[in-house]
């Protein structure tokens, strides 16, 4: 039983009544009539109290899916009323390390209604969590007390990477495919054939298939894709530079989150897709598979890693690739630098894989660092922030410079657009059959 504003203030009316009373008559009656009138207050709200009870709604929650990192995850309270317009107020226990938007909710139910209620939770960390009860308070009758109580048990929930972008990245492949985005097959486009078609004006001559033309009296135009069935192979690291927070999230999971991203990509485009995970040594392997039936095994082998603070080994997780596949392949490290000399073993690593491989080399910008080394100083530690900031910028440059000029291929992105960004790359790299 919660009290409510109604009760403070007829309270506070029998007090000023009661001393209207001693002023006129006698401090005695002025009590007794005090004492009389909070007895009869008390008795009215616990009666109150009985009749709500009997009139209670109710509450459940939604089942709880898998929730995606950093993403904004619906959970959904639906409210049923067979009594009379009610009026309610949830807050739901989720777990702590949750943000949440616009969780304490209150709603009026008609009678005989139901509604429901949606609020946000966004997870900062991968792992399982004990979602606790729904509480919940509705308003008696007279409006003179709430009464409260809890519904439902403890659940456990389990936050995984972004799911939510994988499924908005299946849907866009899936478009591309059918040839509602950019990554439509054209004339010429790739290595593999597709089909015949009609010559169309303006069609490139080097495409006409002579042959078939002459059978069927026709000109006839070869019609090319990207080669199927290539080896895309992903090494993340989960090392020290890896630990630091970015955006929100740990720089791992931004990785993470690129790396199922692209595998997403390769797969659907019906590439084979192996995924080394390392920091001292190559914690994770999975060796190279095709189809998207592959993904879930991919969930369930990445999703329990977390980041180290160890200093990664890049050349022990290069000499594991080049045992475990020795056919020509795609090898994106995703990982992170910051100079020429702190990260001279990834440019000796990486320069390794050329010409035999492909390497591509992704780096996690912090766009924080971006912010200061842009944004007009005003201060004298702003200046000195500012300076700071460009020198890292600079010198970020340079080793990617470096790179580039071993035959590296170097993607270089803030680590909240660099899923998007590298699956472009990707398709554009596929489309080009450079692969």
């Amino acid at each position: 039983m919660v009290p409510t504003l109604r009760f403070y203030i007829c309270l506070m009316l029998i007090g000023g009544g009661a001393m209207v009373v001693a002023q006129v008559d006698t401090v005695p009656r002025a009590v007794g009539a005090l004492v009389l009138a909070d007895l009869l207050l008390l008795l009215l709200t616990a009666i109150d109290y009985v009749r709500g009870k009997k009139q209670k709604i109710t509450v459940q929650r939604q089942p709880l899916g898998p929730l995606s990192i950093g993403r904004e995850n619906p959970v959904t309270i639906t409210l049923e009323n067979s009594g009379p317009t009610a009026i309610a107020k949830i807050k739901d226990d989720y777990p702590a390390p949750f943000l949440a938007m616009d969780e304490l909710k209150t709603a009026q139910i008609l009678p005989q209604g139901s509604t429901q209620l949606s609020y946000q939770v966004q997870p900062r960390q991968r792992g399982e969590y004990v979602w606790g009860k729904v509480n919940v308070r509705q308003l008696c009758p007279w409006q003179l007390t709430w009464q409260q109580w809890t519904v439902g048990e403890g659940e456990t929930v389990t936050v995984h990477p972004d799911l939510i972008g994988l499924k908005s990245l299946t849907i866009r492949l899936a478009q591309a495919t059918t040839g509602n985005l950019r990554q439509m097959r054209k004339l010429g486009l790739g290595t593999e054939f597709r089909e015949l078609r009609d010559y169309q004006a303006g069609d490139d001559l080097r495409y006409l298939d002579w042959k078939a033309s002459a059978r069927r009296g026709i000109p006839l135009m070869r019609v090319l894709e990207p080669e199927r069935e290539q080896t895309v192979i992903i090494l993340l690291d989960r090392g020290r530079l890896m630990t630091a927070w970015v955006q929100g999230l740990q720089r791992f999971d931004w990785g993470l989150n690129t790396s199922l991203a692209l595998a997403v990509a390769a797969l659907h485009r019906g590439d084979r897709l192996g995924i080394g995970v390392f920091d001292r040594e190559v914690v994770s392997w999975l060796p190279p598979e095709r189809g998207l039936q592959y993904l879930p095994k991919l969930l369930k082998t990445l999703s329990p890693l977390q980041p180290v603070l160890r200093e990664p080994d890049y050349s022990a997780a290069i000499g594991k690739l080049v045992q475990q596949q020795t056919r020509r392949a795609l090898v994106v490290c995703i990982t992170d630098l910051i100079d020429p000399t702190a990260s001279q073993e990834l440019l000796t690593a990486l320069t390794q894989l050329a010409p035999r491989y492909l390497p591509f080399c992704v780096t996690l910008r912090d766009p924080q660092v971006d912010q200061l080394a842009h944004a007009p100083a005003t201060t004298v530690s702003g200046a000195y922030q500012q300076a700071v900031a460009i020198n890292l910028l600079q010198q970020r440059q340079l080793a990617l410079v470096k790179l580039k000029q071993k035959g590296v291929l170097v993607l270089d992105a803030p680590a909240d657009k660099v899923s998007e960004q590298l699956v472009d790359r990707y398709l554009q790299l596929k489309a080009r059959t450079l692969l």
